[in-house]
């Protein structure tokens, strides 16, 4: 098994609650970020806890993803993904706090690929490929959205 740790921050000129509304509306996630979400449905919702299924788009493909969420009030959120069809599992972390200029967004998923022939195919792509590609899907739409 490979695993694999993507971090990267970034600054969006918009109060924390606003960002944290966007980023916590996993409903909404298609229609604010149609790039990386096909579609979320949350099953099961216990308080600041959410077990989903969603279908994301990665290498030009869609995958179900399995997710168990825990929403952070005002500060993000941690989940654990799983997609057997993909053969990646995965610990996400969206973390926001104040910055001068608006809310500091800190992301980091740490992937584990589980079949051995697509670690090698995979790892150099995710390291390479993956966090550029969710900047332009997800930050910068998000600052679009917040930054008017």
């Amino acid at each position: 098994m490979n695993h694999i740790t993507l971090r990267k921050q970034w600054i969006i000129r918009a109060p924390i609650g606003d960002v944290f509304s966007i980023m916590t509306d996993f409903e909404k996630f298609p229609e604010h970020f149609p790039k990386v979400a096909e579609f979320v449905r949350v099953d099961k919702r216990e308080e600041n806890y959410l077990e989903m299924e969603a279908t994301v788009k990665s290498f030009g493909k869609n995958f179900q993803v399995k997710m168990k969420t825990q929403i952070l009030p005002g500060k993000g959120f941690i989940s654990d993904n799983d997609s057997y069809q993909f053969g990646t599992s995965g610990h996400e972390e969206l973390l926001l706090s104040p910055h001068a200029e608006g809310t500091l967004v800190d992301y980091t998923y740490e992937v584990t690929i589980h079949k051995k022939w697509l670690g090698l195919i995979a790892t150099p792509l995710l390291r390479w490929y993956s966090m550029r590609y969710w900047e332009k899907a997800v930050i910068v739409e998000l600052k679009k959205i917040l930054e008017k």
